[in-house]
């Protein structure tokens, strides 16, 4: 009988380790599925954004602020986890930490909470952190830079320099000249026919007076000049105005707070005059404080305070506002160790607004860009992208 082969395998077979036919289970990268990441960040994300919002709406700056600081901090942490150990990286960052998810815009609208600031600080600190961005690339830009030649300024060489009369750069008394003498005369020509035909308005020219009185004494002539908005002229220069110390800031580095066009608001803020825009110099501020005050600080204050007047110098070759702008610097002349004489103080406001009337002039195209943007009611986020918008076309 024939034995069958052994069919039991042999010792150096089974001495072999058993392979799997492909890698172990441990060694399979775990991999997730973007598609059911990506719905509930983006859910985040917009939630996170609507608290963002809810601060702008509020104006409430540290909050915004804080928010923003915050989501720039995280968005940084996982670009750099990224980039230094992309093993471990998500295919997808967090959205919600992205500045790409809604784009730059929102940024933006930090500014649009700095009205209602208390500390000035803060705002310094919003304008900072926009920078830092890169929004706010020609902010500052003309810090340190005032046009070479003589610190004396007579009217002569004031004339020479800029073709401006010193005497168109005084602000006008209401009634006597510009768009406020207009307005007397017409206001004298009805009366005249109202008399002509018998009509009796001496209790009407009464009661005009005693309300333009009170309206003077106690709201500083806000009442007045809130009927005289509303004719697109004297609104117009107002604008020209304001938007002359808004740019003026700007590229001085004097962070913005808002701009008030509305008397009554203006009042209600306990800002003196027709309107107003808010600044602030953080240098100026710490040296005040110290008892001193430098002659940059105080040359930059008072350039950015002749602004408006300037402005109106540029496009209507005289000023008419700009009385209250004086009076603020007539007051920080006399704050100063000695005080400035009156021939020192007249120097100093034709240098300023020789300095002022230059920087617009160099960039006029900037300065219709924000007129534009006040005109049309816009937020002092969008007034001062409009800017950055036109020094960048400019290339200025």
């Amino acid at each position: 009988m024939v034995s069958s082969p052994c069919t039991t395998p042999s010792a150096a077979f089974l001495r072999q380790p058993l392979r799997p036919p492909g890698p172990s289970i441990l060694q399979l990268p775990i991999r997730s599925n973007p598609a059911k990441r990506r719905r509930p960040l983006a859910t985040r994300a917009v939630k996170e954004w609507r608290e963002y919002e809810e601060a702008v709406r509020e104006k409430d700056l540290a909050r915004a602020l804080r928010f923003l600081k915050t989501m720039d901090s995280v968005s940084n942490s996982v670009q750099y986890t990224a980039s230094s150990s992309s093993s471990y990286a998500p295919s997808n960052p967090s959205i919600s930490y992205s500045p790409e998810f809604l784009g730059p815009e929102k940024d933006w609208e930090v500014l649009d909470t700095c009205l209602n600031a208390d500390d000035m600080r803060l705002v310094g600190r919003a304008y900072a952190f926009l920078k830092d961005r890169g929004l706010l690339k020609n902010f500052g830009k003309r810090r340190n830079i005032v046009v070479d030649g003589t610190r004396d300024v007579t009217p002569t060489v004031l004339k020479e320099l800029t073709g401006l009369e010193a005497s168109k750069l005084a602000p006008k008394k209401w009634g006597l000249s510009g768009t406020s003498r207009i307005l007397l005369a017409a206001f004298f020509g009805v009366a005249n026919v109202l008399v002509s035909r018998g009509i009796d308005i001496r209790p009407s020219l009464a009661a005009l007076l005693a309300l333009g009185t009170f309206d003077a004494v106690f709201l500083g002539g806000s009442c007045l000049t809130q009927i005289f908005c509303f004719w697109p002229p004297y609104r117009r220069r107002v604008l020209v105005h304001e938007a002359g110390h808004l740019l003026t800031a700007y590229l001085m580095g004097c962070p913005v707070r808002g701009v008030i066009l509305d008397p009554i608001v203006a009042m209600q803020m306990g800002i003196q005059g027709q309107a107003g825009t808010q600044f602030w110099d953080d240098k100026l501020e710490r040296e005040l404080a110290e008892g001193r005050l430098s002659n940059t600080a105080f040359d930059r204050y008072c350039m950015v305070l002749f602004g408006g007047i300037a402005a109106e110098a540029l496009v209507y070759g005289e000023a008419e506002g700009g009385e209250n702008d004086e009076n603020l610097f007539r007051g920080v002349c006399l704050l100063l160790q000695p005080p400035l004489t009156e021939a020192q103080m007249s120097n100093q406001a034709r240098w300023s607004v020789m300095q002022s009337y230059n920087l617009l002039k160099w960039h006029k195209h900037a300065h219709r860009a924000a007129f534009k943007a006040l005109e049309a009611g816009h937020t002092l986020s969008v007034v001062i992208r409009r800017i950055e918008e036109a020094m960048r076309s400019g290339c200025r």
